[in-house]
């Protein structure tokens, strides 16, 4: 089987002086590290910055944001992506499959651009 290489990307790389120092780096693949959408949330979720970002008023205003290759933030701690038909959350290990609690139907739970 052949095994994607896996790269860290440290928090300290995006921002100087980051709000939020936990995790201080993320396993992405090297495509991943690439992804500027991805840096962008990570900066807001970081910085604590949610200027531009504002609570969903539907579930299709989230998957708008997946469909559109950007990323959604949950509860204010993590960055949430959508691939191969999956919600999943970013932790410092990388991607993990989100599981499906009733916290996850709150609107009030959710950060949208």
């Amino acid at each position: 089987m052949y095994n994607k290489k896996k790269e860290r990307l440290y928090v300290s790389e995006l921002l100087e002086e980051p709000s939020v120092t936990y995790p201080s780096y993320y396993v992405l693949s090297v495509s991943m590290m690439k992804n500027e959408m991805l840096h962008y949330a990570l900066i807001v979720l970081h910085s604590l910055d949610f200027e531009h970002y504002e609570h969903p008023n539907s579930y299709e205003d989230i998957f708008a944001m997946f469909s559109g290759g950007m990323y959604p933030i949950y509860k204010e701690m993590y960055v949430v992506g959508y691939f191969g038909g999956k919600m999943m959350y970013l932790d410092t290990n990388g991607w993990k499959g989100m599981p499906c609690t009733e916290d996850v139907f709150k609107m009030e739970n959710w950060m949208v651009c």
